[in-house]
């Protein structure tokens, strides 16, 4: 069975720099032989930077349903996810045999007082009046009822990291598929079952199957609605006569479908706290070195110093008699240790996939976004001799500062786009700003059709469909060039 202490370090690598701190706080209120270290002055007196962003960019996955399941065995998991000791601590090889005896009630009790339903011990009125549910939270407690394997409940986590705002669902099946080691058909099982959550329409991939999902639900999707709803660019253009025909309906029938349609929630993740504005502590800074190489640090600030008070232990051991007092100080030490380990292993991993991903990403930080190379999760785990998904968590919610800016560690993985010449691939990032800057360089005598685009691009080497340049120009909220066309020629006509 997965032990409290192996359950924890899990947890820790894919804290961000604030729930840590909430952690650490935690656990000094736990456990007596546990203190905070006072930070070094910097000498240099440099400081970083703190930029505002919406706390929903950093929220964390919601993990609850990860403590105290029953069936999480390494046998049921050993396919799915990595989770052994020497993967967490593959810099401290004698953490297996140093791990201390089991723990389970005590950290069961533990974590029980940190959550909902919990122990009531610290309880704050003005803080349960004024927390606001967010929609990871939400999803986090469906998840719990609604899988029973322990790996769909893993897969069904990671597509709750790829919900937007509006809660709609923004991964890829197969690229998810391909970090889990599943294959394809079991993620869309899993976000099949998601669906089904509350409210309806959480998890569509898109607008049609939002409004395809709540019609379901109220039973109203029969032939006629799921015609318009597959063609609801008729509907935008307000084609009623073209929409009658396919829907095979008259003016009535099609102006009750219509109110029907209104009726639905087209943002069905709009109504749960996006929480205020969180401070980004960058995790990691990236420095030019003297030399022309890079420099990759960790931010002190985002490293928790903790003590285990050694002393103290030595002075209450030797002064009880009491056998449980006893075994309970030894227990604390042992948590201790373990913990101060874990930090310094988790601080550890990070530096070691930063560095990984600079020295992949080197042409970014020198000539731009037009030089990021296509990167995955298993390319920096074989490099550095991880498995995938320990990298998986630590590029969660970390944030780099370089150079060219603050950006999340993930930002640094991009899909592969063929060379049209047999080179190397192109980054999709960088397919993406090609298409942003050719588009804000068109002129109203020439704009650019994404065939136009097509064309262009394979010119200089990438080889590209028109079906995935029109969907980067529409997730960068650019218009079709129809669109274009006639905003620019009205613009022209008002300035003459």
């Amino acid at each position: 069975m997965m032990t409290p202490q192996l359950m924890q370090s899990i947890r820790l690598l894919q804290f961000t720099h604030a729930e840590l701190e909430r952690f650490i706080d935690d656990e000094i209120e736990r456990n007596p032989l546990l203190e905070r270290a006072e930070a070094p002055e910097d000498p240099s007196g440099d400081q970083f930077p703190k930029i505002e962003a919406p706390g929903e960019a950093n929220a964390a996955p919601s993990d609850d349903w990860f403590e105290g399941e029953a069936g999480w065995s390494s046998e049921a998991i050993s396919e799915k996810l990595d989770t052994s000791l020497e993967n967490l601590f593959p810099d401290d090889p004698g953490a297996v045999e140093r791990m201390g005896p089991d723990l389970a009630m005590q950290w069961k009790s533990a974590s029980a007082g940190s959550g909902p339903g919990g122990s009531s011990e610290g309880f704050d009125m003005e803080d349960m009046a004024a927390a606001a549910v967010t929609l990871r939270d939400h999803v986090g407690e469906q998840i719990s009822f609604a899988f029973v394997d322990p790996a769909e409940r893993l897969v069904a986590s990671e597509l709750t990291d790829w919900l937007d705002e509006a809660g709609y669902f923004r991964g890829e099946a197969a690229e998810i598929a391909a970090r889990f080691g599943v294959d394809e058909p079991f993620v869309l099982k899993v976000l099949a079952g998601c669906q089904d959550f509350d409210p309806a329409g959480l998890f569509a991939r898109d607008l049609a199957e939002c409004l395809r999902i709540q019609l379901a639900r109220r039973d109203r999707l029969d032939p006629a609605m799921a015609a318009l709803v597959d063609n609801l660019e008729l509907l935008a253009k307000r084609d009623f006569q073209t929409l009658k025909r396919l829907c095979g309906v008259d003016e009535e029938d099609l102006l009750a479908m219509l109110a029907e349609i209104r009726a639905l929630d087209p943002r069905p993740g709009g109504g749960f706290a996006g929480g205020s504005a969180d401070t980004i502590v960058p995790d990691v800074e990236v420095r030019q070195a003297a030399d022309g190489s890079w420099a990759v640090e960790l931010n002190p600030e985002t490293l928790p110093r903790v003590l285990v008070d050694q002393v103290y232990f030595a002075e209450v051991t030797g002064r009880t008699k009491d056998q449980g007092e006893r075994n309970f100080l030894t227990e604390c030490l042992q948590n201790a240790n373990w913990l101060t380990r874990s930090l310094d292993q988790r601080a550890k991993t990070i530096l070691k996939v930063a560095a990984e991903i600079v020295r992949q990403q080197d042409a970014f930080l020198v000539h731009g976004v037009r030089h990021l190379r296509p990167l995955n999760l298993r390319t920096i785990a074989d490099a550095i001799g991880m498995h995938e998904s320990t990298v998986s968590r630590v590029t969660a919610n970390k944030y780099m500062l370089t150079p060219r800016g603050v950006f999340e560690l993930r930002y640094f993985f991009t899909a592969s786009i063929a060379s049209a010449e047999g080179g190397d691939a192109h980054s999709s990032e960088a397919v993406r700003d090609r298409i942003r800057q050719m588009i804000e360089e068109e002129q109203a005598s020439d704009v650019l059709s994404d065939d136009a685009i097509v064309d262009i691009l394979k010119k200089s080497g990438v080889d590209i469909a028109r079906r995935t340049v029109a969907k980067y120009r529409e997730g960068m909220n650019i218009a079709s060039s129809v669109q274009r066309r006639r905003e620019k020629r009205a613009i022209a006509g008002t300035a003459s």
